[in-house]
């Protein structure tokens, strides 16, 4: 277990709730405290947030959001106060161009000689001003921590350091305390698929009750609320009236849902409960996205498929289905993946190792 000696600062745009267990484990790795900063989102984001961490101080500040879409900005009230009163010994911020304070508080910290390390998903290929923009901004970093090995690899093409770029691969799960849980080797009636997650439009929950509506013969439990549960329900009546929404589940509530289903399918975008399904011993398959999947779905544990694909969805859930010994498997690996690689608390030691490497003389 990795620990870092001093005293740390830690950015965020905002604190949604399920961040706070990592926030707070990093914050009992730090010897001299932790302090983390926040805004508020926008209303319209539908990020749930928390104000409470247990370990970590915690500093709300103030959040001016500019613009909107691509064109989107935000400045951060508050975050140069909130420096010189802590005064940390290492400052870790989120490696976003569209963030405007943060160059600031690079600049406050180096003055100090202090340093500073980004947090990123990565840095997709763009081109001419944008590029030489985008090296600009990364290269005030002391030190880099990629939420993928694609992330990291992103960063690398554009010049950063090797040696400074760590992986941290994004995970909000703790490693699982229980054991592996034990499913027979054939279907009870029907095969159980299970999706968790915010019911938005970016979810494609719509492929999912296509899928099944032409698979036919499935158990479809969709675990999740949000603004068009309604638009779902009224898709499933027509194409699968069978599928049950439930809500959403949390805690115990939620893990009886993973234990009755054979296999976790997120057709859509983001996907924080991936983690969670694979604790729980569950194969998945999952839309390709920004990297963070490539990390935790390989082939011994799941299937990618491209977004926005319902013949390529349809065939991963037909294959998934076909062998029941080789999905029990493939969840036995899922399970191992959650345990011993992909978990908060390896997250939180790739951060107490990077902060190590530019601290400790």
């Amino acid at each position: 277990m990795n620990r870092f000696a001093g005293k740390l600062a830690l950015q965020q745009r905002a604190l949604p709730t399920y961040r706070a267990p990592f926030f707070d484990l990093l914050a009992s790795r730090c010897d001299g405290g932790m302090s983390l900063f926040t805004g508020v989102p926008r209303a319209s984001e539908g990020i749930t947030t928390t104000g409470e961490l247990q370990v970590a101080s915690y500093k709300l500040g103030k959040n001016i959001h500019l613009f909107g879409g691509p064109l989107y900005l935000c400045y951060q009230q508050g975050l140069l106060n909130w420096l010189e009163e802590w005064n940390p010994d290492a400052l870790i911020v989120e490696a976003n161009p569209r963030y405007l304070s943060t160059s600031s508080a690079v600049n406050w910290m180096h003055a100090q000689d202090k340093p500073v390390i980004g947090w990123g998903l990565g840095a997709p290929p763009v081109s001419g001003f944008r590029e030489q923009r985008r090296i600009s901004f990364l290269r005030q970093f002391d030190a880099l921590i990629a939420y993928s090995q694609r992330g990291a690899d992103e960063y690398a093409d554009l010049g950063f350091p090797l040696d400074r770029i760590f992986v941290a691969h994004n995970s909000v799960s703790p490693s699982p305390t229980w054991e592996m849980p034990q499913r027979p080797l054939t279907f009870d009636l029907q095969p159980v698929i299970l999706f968790v997650g915010r019911l938005q439009l970016r979810k494609n929950v719509d492929l999912l009750l296509g899928a099944c509506a032409e698979i036919q013969n499935i158990r479809l439990v969709i675990v999740g609320d949000g603004p068009e549960r309604e638009e779902f329900e009224s898709l499933a009546a027509e194409i699968y009236p069978s599928a049950e929404f439930v809500g959403a589940k949390h805690g115990e509530e939620l893990a009886i849902y993973f234990a009755e289903a054979d296999l976790f399918v997120l057709p859509g975008t983001g996907g924080l409960a991936v983690q969670e399904a694979m604790s729980h011993g569950l194969p998945v398959i999952v839309a390709q996205g920004d990297g963070t999947q490539d990390d935790l779905v390989r082939e011994g544990n799941g299937w990618q498929v491209p977004p926005d694909d319902l013949d390529a969805l349809v065939a991963a859930m037909k294959d998934a289905l076909s062998d029941v010994a080789r999905l029990r498997r493939m969840g036995e690996e899922s399970f191992r993946i959650a345990r011993e690689e992909i978990n908060i608390e390896r997250m939180a030691d790739v951060f107490a190792a990077a902060l190590n490497a530019l601290t400790v003389k």
